[in-house]
């Protein structure tokens, strides 16, 4: 599919809960699965030399789930970050977080912010997770900007193009997705990166996300030469 790696890849992780159902677990239970997997897809992203990797780690759409469910996944980003930060410092991983915080928990929000904040003068790999994002909103949340921008006459409404609203979106000026890979067998974008994925290649995947391997991410983007680096 490419000559060399894409710079951006994206990833929808889903199947998690349906992954924990076949094996008669918990929803939140295949959540921890697909954050185990998350690391090595991470791990995978570093080899293969992609640049930036975009995880849709919760959307605005995942409010309307069980509350129990919605309660583990304010949680996971706190254990996450808490376990994995000392070592992305260390490996030189910058994190960043695509989304609207505002209404996340203090502990969640907290945890993402200072991850961010650790990270930010880190060179290697970007990590974005996309964490209570929805692509409708991630536009109008630009639109809403660029307005106020016009109104204390910062810009005028002839400076708005479509370079200038890329640059108001919460991915703000990361390059967008060369591909986007969705797992868990279904074949639709999920209001995801909806502006940004404009000329993206869709790659689809019946894995569940907690069964996609370093190896399949690899595959997906073209660069099965590095198979053998995974799986060592």
């Amino acid at each position: 599919m490419y000559q060399s790696s894409p710079d951006h890849v994206a990833i929808i992780m889903d199947g998690n809960g349906r992954w924990g159902k076949k094996r008669r677990l918990s929803r939140s239970e295949g959540h921890y699965a697909g954050s185990k997997r998350m690391e090595e897809i991470i791990d995978a992203g570093i080899v293969c030399g992609v640049k930036v990797l975009t995880l849709y780690a919760f959307s605005s759409e995942n409010w309307s789930r069980p509350s129990d469910e919605v309660n583990y996944l304010m949680d996971l980003p706190v254990r996450f970050f808490n376990k994995k930060l000392p070592e992305f410092m260390k490996r030189n991983i910058q994190i960043r977080i695509s989304g609207n915080t505002s209404p996340l928990p203090d502990k969640t929000r907290k945890v993402l912010a200072k991850a961010v904040s650790r990270t930010e003068n880190n060179t290697g790999i970007i990590v974005n997770f996309a964490f209570n994002y929805g692509g409708r909103g991630d536009i109008v949340h630009a639109a809403k900007n660029l307005i106020e921008e016009v109104r204390n006459g910062k810009i005028s409404k002839n400076d708005i193009t479509e370079e200038k609203i890329q640059q108001y979106l919460y991915t703000g000026n990361l390059p967008s997705p060369n591909i986007i890979i969705r797992t868990g067998g279904e074949k639709r974008i999920s209001n995801f990166l909806l502006w940004q994925s404009a000329e993206s290649d869709l790659y689809f995947s019946d894995a569940y996300f907690p069964d996609f391997t370093g190896e399949m991410f690899a595959e997906a983007i073209g660069q099965q030469q590095v198979n053998s680096y995974l799986s060592g």
